[in-house]
């Protein structure tokens, strides 16, 4: 069926068999598998969110190609391979076309791994296996109709309390050799520089799969956990709950709980290590145990009350399981699972999360892909990679969704030993990780001078409000920030 009609003063076509409900002026209801709409956006620009947290998100032109990753092997990783379209502009639950100030969003609120193609034309929504979902199209200012969806989001799944933070992470200065002796020397520095959260990060465990401490923590893990606590800050732990290495003890001895392909063997999850990994299947009930003990025991036997749970998106990959089910619903019934283990008072983070599906489960999301000490690189050009300029762009293009779910956009830089970031774009990263009140920094404290350390504390102490202006902008208390110039200025591939 063809409904003509008016949002905001915007004619629209929609082509859908579904229910549609009017909401108010600028806004429709419709229940359905698939819609279509027509829009006359054609020089217009398109907006983007991938399925997680690496997922390339952002604004392009409707007449260039889409944002995408090029890599077959990297998307496996980073955005969901089912849906990729190298013609099509196409984005997980939302999107919105713009043209000189006028938008349309079509998100959805509520369905089964719910997908959209966008082109000159039209924008076409449907859910992956025909089922019927919640969807809201919304007409206004960009910024506007992001607020409401996110609004609407919040009462479509819920939301918890948003809380900032302030974290040391051990990743960007010890990656995976970090140890129970590096601890000692970091964590009295960490407790000094205002921080209320030290999280270790990989590199602690025996395996990924097999999550018990290794050979460089001997005293174990709750000792650890307790000499963070003594120092006043939160012990935070980082955990792949839903991927195993495939010679982890647990793969080994538990091949029925892995995601299998059509070939009967372990299905790939993506990869990292140096090899591929594998996605444990969460509705079978030996993985089901297996992630409840292993979240039980880091949060009640250890003491660590802040999990970093990475890789998550791994329970949503497409194969077969123990029980046929939409994946991302699945992957959002794998969270409840964590959140029952860990607890109501547990701060549970993810990376690699699918966006949506985390609303009112998880406490926080990571918005980009990890940050490095470099703005550009000459070797790659995927926005899903490891660079400053990556992680500010995916930052800052999904702020908006602070507005239901804390966004923590990687780690700052404050030190400028082993650094190739000048003092503008740290600066940069330094007011967006404020905007998104996640100040989590991974610098060594022997690497840091001590004007460097007295920045650190000046600005975990702040806690300015926020308002977003623009696309790129933003108002820090008193001051308005503008990273326009920062996203869409071309930058040396170079990183000098």
């Amino acid at each position: 069926m063809i409904h003509h009609l008016e949002l905001a003063g915007q004619g629209i076509a929609l082509a859908t068999s579904g229910t549609v409900t009017r909401q108010g002026p600028g806004a429709l209801s419709i229940q359905a598998d698939h819609l279509s709409l027509l829009h006359d956006m054609r020089h217009g620009e398109v907006y983007r969110t991938g399925q997680n947290s690496w997922s390339p998100s952002g604004w392009r032109h409707l007449a260039e190609s889409p944002m995408r990753i090029d890599s077959p092997l990297r998307r496996r990783t980073a955005d969901d391979d089912s849906w990729d379209d190298e013609v099509r502009h196409h984005s997980a639950w939302m999107t919105v076309v713009e043209q000189e100030g006028a938008a349309i969003l079509v998100g959805c609120l509520s369905g089964p791994t719910p997908r959209l193609r966008i082109d000159q034309a039209a924008i076409e929504a449907f859910t992956e296996n025909g089922q019927p979902a919640q969807w809201l199209i919304l007409a206004g200012p960009a910024t506007q109709v992001q607020a409401d969806y996110a609004q609407a989001l919040a009462r479509a799944l819920g939301q918890r309390p948003i809380r900032p933070q302030r974290v040391w992470c051990s990743w960007y200065s010890y990656y995976e050799t970090i140890s129970q002796e590096a601890l000692e020397a970091e964590i009295p520095e960490a407790a000094r520089l205002g921080v209320d959260t030290l999280q270790i990060d990989d590199g602690w465990q025996r395996a990924v799969g097999d999550w018990l401490p290794g050979e460089r923590f001997p005293q174990g893990m709750a000792a650890t956990a307790a000499s963070i606590t003594e120092a006043g800050m939160r012990p935070g732990l980082w955990i792949a709950p839903f991927i195993t290495l495939p010679d982890s003890q647990a793969a080994r001895e538990h091949p029925e709980m892995l995601v299998r392909a059509l070939d009967g063997a372990p299905a790939l999850a993506g990869s990292n290590w140096g090899t591929d990994y594998h996605a444990l299947d969460m509705t079978h009930p030996r993985a089901q145990e297996h992630v409840r003990q292993t979240i039980a025991r880091a949060v009640h036997e250890w003491g660590f009350t802040y999990l970093k749970l990475d890789f998550i998106n791994a329970a949503a990959i497409p194969g077969l399981r123990h029980q046929q089910a939409d994946r991302e619903q699945v992957y959002r019934q794998a969270l409840h699972l964590v959140r029952e283990a860990a607890g109501e008072d547990a701060f549970l983070l993810g990376s690699g999360a699918l966006i949506m599906p985390s609303i009112g489960i998880l406490d926080a999301v990571r918005v980009g892909p990890d940050v490095a000490p470099m703005w550009e690189n000459y070797a790659s050009d995927d926005l899903s990679d490891a660079k400053a300029y990556n992680a500010l762009h995916a930052g800052i293009n999904r702020l908006w969704l602070g507005q239901v779910i804390g966004v923590d956009p990687d780690v700052v830089f404050f030190r400028h030993h082993r650094n190739l970031l000048d003092d503008t774009q740290m600066q940069w990263l330094q007011d967006l990780a404020a905007a998104c009140r996640y100040r989590c920094l991974s610098d060594q404290a022997a690497w840091l001078t001590d004007q460097e350390k007295e920045s650190i504390r000046q600005w975990m102490a702040r806690d300015e409000p926020v308002e977003i202006l623009g696309r790129y902008r933003f108002r820090l208390g008193e001051r308005e920030i503008d990273l326009t110039r920062a996203i869409e200025e071309p930058a040396s591939p170079y990183p000098l």
